[in-house]
């Protein structure tokens, strides 16, 4: 079943969401009219004078790749849920790539000037632009929620991987002894860093224990870098051997473990420093925000027999007495950014080919999503894509990876372009 449909009235007051047949029947009727495309959302023709709404609360499961987001009722039904794709690391490479041909152009042209060493100074809270993205993301969204949807409070996971050293600064002695993540969900750690499955012989979907790498009897710590998951099977064939000894004859599986064991979790880590962050953004839009755990995440999606999912997950954080999936298909959402600045295209060659247009032609803009009813032609038919409007009056599509050229006269803006990517 599809998420349910936002209802506003015409002075934009939101209310109760709405079933897709009921939201069908309302445009059928001609009491509705479609508002906006993504999130789909309806506007009714008169004004609602004290709505009777009932509240929801936005549930917001953080992580580094994937965010899921659900909006959930009283009674515990999910009515409307999305996953949102982050561009982090597409940042970050555009950002390594600019400082390199930054260098090599300061290189080529000013060798003569001295290095310059702590000359800038970042303020209090600073985020790298691949971090400051997921915070600035989700703060768009839930922008865009609290317009079209009755929303009372917002429940968000806070700690998903948490460190020792972060929780007690002043951590020492013994304490380092204790492993790094003790008492801290150490489990879910390691199930995220090993992938689910069997250090050894890569199992998944069967139940796996932790396993210390070198054994305890032989000097191995707790510590999270000696640990590794593994199944019953060879937990018990390993024992306490050397895993050099246990993997004699198989260098290139010793060779990942080894290596796997010492890496750290880049994508915990990004949560952990946008975690407060995200959480006093949330704050700053005036509705109570409750946290819950990762384990407490899981634990009730175990309990309740969900499947894994980033938006399940969303709903099934904090404190849950009951949930049912009113919705099963959701809204996928990609962060793509607004493209490049470059107005000037070149060929393969670097040559200059054309121009973007800085102004929009006709009332489209490059990215904007629209439906084309040809009349007749070699394309004739209705199609919705997203256009690359040109100044001679045409557009340019990418239909089944062909590239059409159509005139924007025959074109109806859909969505307009707003950096996401929507299935």
């Amino acid at each position: 079943m599809s998420n349910h449909v936002f209802l506003i009235d015409s002075n934009k007051t939101p209310l109760n969401p709405v079933h897709p047949a009921q939201a069908r029947k309302l445009l059928d009727s001609e009491k509705a009219a479609v508002f906006q495309c993504y999130p789909f959302t309806l506007i009714l023709k008169r004004v609602i004078e004290n709505p009777n709404v009932y509240p929801l609360t936005l549930k917001i499961d953080p992580g580094s790749k994937f965010t899921g987001i659900a909006l959930v009722t009283n009674q515990g039904n999910v009515v409307w849920a999305m996953e949102l794709q982050h561009r982090g690391q597409q940042i970050k490479d555009a950002l390594l790539h600019r400082r390199a041909v930054r260098r090599g152009r300061r290189n080529r042209n000013t060798r003569y000037r001295q290095a310059r060493f702590l000359n800038r100074k970042r303020p209090d809270g600073w985020l790298a632009p691949s971090l400051r993205h997921r915070i600035l993301t989700i703060e768009t969204w839930v922008k865009r929620l609290q317009k079209f949807a009755p929303l009372d409070s917002i429940a968000q996971e806070l700690v998903k991987f948490d460190t020792q050293a972060i929780q007690n600064p002043e951590i020492s002695g013994i304490e380092y002894q204790q492993g790094t993540l003790k008492g801290y969900e150490c489990r879910e750690y390691l199930l995220e860093k090993w992938n689910r499955q069997c250090a050894y012989c890569g199992v998944k979907d069967v139940p796996l224990e932790i396993e210390h790498i070198q054994p305890k009897s032989q000097g191995g710590s707790d510590r999270i870098s000696n640990l590794c998951l593994a199944c019953h099977k060879c937990n018990q064939r390993k024992g306490n051997r050397d895993i050099k000894d246990f993997l004699k004859g198989k260098s290139d599986v010793l060779k990942r473990v080894l290596k796997q064991a010492k890496t750290t979790l880049k994508d915990a880590a990004s949560v952990n420093s946008t975690r407060w962050a995200l959480f006093n953004t949330l704050k700053s839009f005036g509705l109570p925000v409750s946290t819950g755990t990762g384990g407490q995440t899981k634990f009730n999606r175990i309990r309740f027999s969900l499947p894994k999912a980033h938006w399940i997950d969303a709903a099934c954080v904090g404190v849950v007495n009951a949930i049912k999936l009113v919705t099963t298909k959701i809204l996928k959402v990609k962060a793509t950014g607004f493209g490049g600045r470059q107005r000037c295209q070149t060929d393969k060659f670097g040559y200059p080919q054309k121009h973007r247009p800085l102004r929009p032609i006709l009332g489209f803009c490059t990215g904007d999503i629209v439906r084309a009813n040809v009349p007749k032609g070699k394309y004739k038919g209705t199609f919705t894509a997203r256009v690359c409007p040109m100044s001679h009056g045409y557009g340019e599509f990418v239909i089944d990876k062909k590239r059409r050229s159509i005139k924007l006269d025959y074109l109806t803006s859909i969505h307009r372009k707003d950096g996401y990517e929507y299935a």
